[in-house]
């Protein structure tokens, strides 16, 4: 998810967002750490989109 979209949801949308993506994100760590997954990028890609979720909602809480 690019910035771009993530600056056109709403604060609700954004932290069901938050939600589903942060579940997404333990399901991969903990597929990895079991087995390797095939493309590890796909955790490093999570955690950036998460953080860039949380930096919406923490400068919409600021306005």
């Amino acid at each position: 998810m690019k910035q771009t979209e993530i600056v056109k949801l709403s604060v609700a949308e954004l932290q069901e967002q938050l939600v589903q993506l942060t579940s997404a994100y333990n399901d991969l760590t903990s597929a990895h750490a079991i087995s390797p997954i095939e493309n590890p990028l796909q955790i490093r890609g999570a955690r950036r989109t998460i953080a860039r979720v949380k930096t919406e909602l923490s400068k919409r809480e600021l306005q």
